[in-house]
C-alpha cells in the first residue's frame, strides 16, 4: 500500500474512531487523544500528524458524519426555491441550527474550535447570500465578517442555549423558539 493511502486510512480510521467516542460519550469534551487513537489502533501522534489537532479532527468529524445529516433534499428545496437572500438565509441557518441542537453534546465539542481556531480565509457558505443580500451596499469584507457572525453566533447561542433560556427565555429545543432565534438574528444582522 502507498504511504498516500495509508495515511488516508489512518485519517478514516480516526475519523471513524472519533465518531463513534463521541457518540457513546455523556460528556465528548471527555474523549481523549489516546483513547480516539487506540480505537482507531494507531499512535495519538497521528492525531496531531494528520489533522493538527485534537480539536480540527474532532470538528472534522463533525462536518463529515454529522453534516451529512442535514436533510440534504431539504436545504436542496430552500437553494431551488427562489427565495430572497435574507429569506434563504434563515431557512439555511434553521435546518443547520435544528443540526447543531439535536446534535447538542458535539456542538459543546467543536464549538472552541469553530469559535477560535477555524481557519478564516475558507469561505463561509452564508457569504455569497449575505454579499447577494446587500448588492454592493457592503464590502465584500464586510460581508464575509456578517456571515462569520451569522454562524459563530449561532454556534455559541446553542452551546449555551440552557442559559440562554433561563436568561432570555428563548427555547432553542423547542423549533418555533429556534426559529424565532435565528430570524431575529438574521434581521439584526442584515437589516429589517
Amino acid at each position: 500500500m502507498k504511504k498516500e493511502d495509508k495515511l488516508n486510512l489512518t485519517k478514516e480510521r480516526l475519523i471513524e474512531a472519533t465518531f463513534s467516542l463521541m457518540e457513546k460519550s455523556d460528556d465528548p469534551l471527555a474523549v481523549t487523544s489516546r483513547q480516539i487513537a487506540d480505537a482507531a489502533g494507531t499512535k495519538p501522534s497521528m492525531i496531531n500528524y494528520c489533522f493538527g489537532s485534537r480539536e480540527s479532527l474532532i470538528h472534522r468529524t463533525f462536518e463529515e458524519k454529522y453534516m451529512s445529516l442535514l436533510n440534504e433534499e431539504k436545504v436542496n428545496e430552500i437553494l431551488n426555491a427562489g427565495l430572497a437572500p435574507k429569506e434563504l438565509l434563515k431557512q439555511i441557518h434553521y435546518e443547520v441550527a435544528k443540526l447543531l441542537v439535536n446534535n447538542y453534546n458535539f456542538t459543546k465539542a467543536i464549538t472552541a474550535f469553530v469559535l477560535f481556531k477555524r481557519d478564516l480565509e475558507r469561505e463561509s457558505f452564508s457569504f455569497p447570500f449575505v454579499k447577494q443580500h446587500f448588492n454592493g451596499r457592503k464590502s465584500d469584507a464586510e460581508c464575509k465578517l456578517i456571515a462569520y457572525e451569522l454562524s459563530t453566533m449561532m454556534q455559541l447561542i446553542i452551546c449555551r442555549k440552557d442559559d440562554i433560556k433561563t436568561a432570555f427565555g428563548f427555547d432553542l429545543d423547542d423549533r418555533n423558539g429556534l426559529r424565532d432565534f435565528i430570524n431575529m438574528r438574521i434581521d439584526f444582522l442584515l437589516g429589517d
